[in-house]
């Protein structure tokens, strides 16, 4: 089973949670521009000019913080819900083929087990790549509406940070192969009763793991010095060449580092992304 043939399995509760997901972050990556503007108008009232102006974009944001709280609230109700109920199908599922062929039981377990990382991908990492999309994607587009420059600052470093990501998914996904194997001789493993054996198998778990682990803390320097460049450009630009209002500095601040933020999720996303695929094959061999 792949992305695409899960969801088809189960549209209907899948667009429902992601659907959530969207509205929720589409909210949120609108809220900085908005508070800016109430910044600026609330400082406008104090100084004694526009005195009831301050009351539509305040309204404004409390709409918009409202939608963002209400659909993150039913988004954390409605999601355990449905994937609970995908997971106990998809393990039923898996338990049955693997009856029928004659899969050993440390292999059946296993993959079982296995299935549900397939289903917390959707549960959890799904929403974090939708987040991060419209948060990446979001915060490039608002940034346009106060400097060109600034934007285009964000755009070009995304650049090397997919060419870094790249390089670490092929680098992992070896890796995240190598601890699913041993994840499905467990079993039989513990079923020799030999501290040894079990001592081995968890040593070259975490061999995997170190190493994956090792990967990640590269990705994740390399992608905060390209990051720090960013805070560097857009301070100079933001407050040595544009004459911005408060409120707009504080837009734009909150929007750069949203984009910072959310472009150092990358390497926990990518690892996930990797184990999934791999989880997906074994699935599939479960279900031929």
């Amino acid at each position: 089973m792949n992305i695409l043939q899960f969801y088809r399995r189960f549209p209907i509760a899948i667009t429902a949670a992601l659907g959530l997901v969207v509205i929720e972050n589409a909210a949120w990556i609108v809220e900085p521009g908005v508070f800016g503007k109430v910044i600026d108008a609330l400082i406008d009232r104090a100084s004694g000019e526009a005195a009831g102006t301050y009351l539509t974009p305040l309204f404004v944001w409390i709409g918009v913080f409202v939608l963002n709280s209400t659909a993150g609230a039913l988004r954390r109700s409605v999601d355990p819900r449905i994937f609970l109920n995908i997971f106990t199908t998809i393990a039923t599922d898996i338990s049955e083929k693997g009856n029928q062929q004659a899969l050993s039981i440390s292999k059946i377990a296993a993959r079982a087990e296995l299935s549900r990382e397939f289903i917390t991908f959707f549960q959890y990492r799904v929403p974090e790549i939708i987040e991060q999309s419209i948060t990446i994607v979001g915060a490039i587009i608002a940034m346009m509406f106060f400097d060109w420059h600034i934007a285009l600052t964000c755009f070009v470093i995304i650049i090397p940070l997919v060419a870094m990501t790249r390089l670490y998914t092929n680098r992992v996904i070896g890796l995240q192969k190598d601890l699913h194997d041993n994840r499905e001789e467990a079993y039989n493993v513990f079923s020799t009763r030999e501290p040894a054996k079990v001592h081995e198998y968890f040593s070259t778990m975490a061999r995997a793991e170190r190493r994956i682990a090792d990967w990640g803390a590269i990705n994740f320097g390399v992608i905060r010095f390209f990051l720090l460049g960013i805070f560097l450009g857009v301070l100079y630009i933001a407050i040595d060449l544009d004459d911005f209002s408060t409120g707009n500095i504080y837009s734009i601040i909150a929007y750069v580092w949203t984009f910072v933020t959310s472009s150092e999720y990358l390497p926990e996303l990518l690892e996930s992304w990797t184990s999934l695929k791999d989880i997906s094959r074994r699935i599939q061999s479960s279900s031929m």
